[in-house]
């Protein structure tokens, strides 16, 4: 086994120990008409991204719920995370599910660091610093790894501070749709 397999390995046998010890609980159900695809939860990160960037995640006109069931079901990746001392994504899209290789209950419970591999963490936290900082940071690259391992090269990524309807800051998301597998 060669040393970037034996580091990928071992990265997911401690991935996997982190999540089996996970007690956060799951805070919104899997995206459905049964919910309205979370549009409260969808409409403040496309409000925020809105102030923020004075554009919109996606340029058709839609009302929440067919927003964020379009949302859902776009090509790109949507992701967000919570407020916690140490991140929870709250909500991916079904690419961000897809190219990320776990289920809504697996993702929503897994800490936003650790899609990026412990080598890469410090570089991500300087992002996420500077995001909450500036209100968003824009052509964003970087490394991030899926449950299976692969790893992946995300380009021209946008974060975004969220924030409520009081103006209360709510977690970070970010969007991207330009991304490639490395070996």
């Amino acid at each position: 086994m060669s040393h970037r397999n034996l580091f990928v390995a071992s990265y997911l046998i401690w991935l996997k120990i982190k999540l089996a010890k996970i007690i956060t609980p799951v805070e919104m159900n899997y995206p459905s008409e049964a919910n309205n695809f979370l549009a409260d939860h969808v409409a403040l990160l496309n409000h925020s991204y809105q102030e923020l960037l004075g554009d919109r995640l996606m340029a058709d006109n839609y009302a929440n719920m067919a927003l964020a069931k379009a949302l859902f079901y776009a090509p790109f990746v949507l992701v967000s995370h919570n407020t916690d001392a140490d991140p929870v994504f709250n909500y991916a899209n079904l690419k961000a599910l897809e190219l990320f290789g776990f289920s809504w209950e697996e993702f929503t419970q897994l800490p936003s660091r650790l899609s990026a591999e412990p080598s890469l963490q410090s570089e991500r936290d300087k992002a996420m610093a500077e995001v909450s900082r500036k209100g968003y940071l824009a052509n964003y690259q970087s490394v991030r790894i899926a449950k299976s391992g692969a790893r992946f090269l995300l380009r021209d990524a946008v974060i975004w501070n969220v924030f409520d309807s009081k103006g209360n800051y709510a977690g970070q998301a970010a969007w991207f749709a330009d991304w490639r597998f490395l070996q």
